[in-house]
């Protein structure tokens, strides 16, 4: 199976300066490249994790890097890097949509009483007066 890849040269050359250092302790880091690669491929096609094609790595790796560069802010600076970059080009267009619609949830759904007459679910319970069973 061949696998469409999303990452061109140019988006590359823009953002692998934004990417972590490979740590200093412990061995390498997978190729940031291709983990971008099968982040792209996950996202795209909204495939499990575990479907995630040989060719583009283990996906743990993806996923985990998924989750620590969205903790160290590397998705923020890559985001703001790209979002610059087209935006310096006038690439981007800036639409805004404002939706002034207002939906009202059902009273069941607010928590409000029920009106009218209330049917009587259980009778009351009455306490008698004999010594409690031991």
């Amino acid at each position: 199976m061949s696998v469409r890849l999303v990452i061109t040269d140019a988006m590359w050359d823009r953002i692998e300066p934004l990417m972590p250092a490979d740590p200093v302790r412990g061995r390498r880091w997978a190729d940031h490249r291709r983990t971008l690669e099968a982040i792209a491929w996950k996202y795209r096609t909204n495939s499990p994790w575990r479907d995630l094609p040989e060719e583009l790595g283990s996906f743990q790796t993806a996923h985990k890097r998924l989750i620590r560069w969205a903790v160290d802010g590397t998705w923020e600076k890559i985001f703001a890097a790209v979002l610059a970059a087209a935006d310096a080009v006038d690439d981007i267009g800036w639409t805004v949509s404002v939706d002034s619609t207002v939906v009202r949830a059902h009273q069941h759904a607010a928590g409000a009483l029920k009106r009218g007459p209330q049917a009587e679910t259980s009778r009351p319970i009455t306490h008698s007066d004999a010594p409690a069973a031991g």
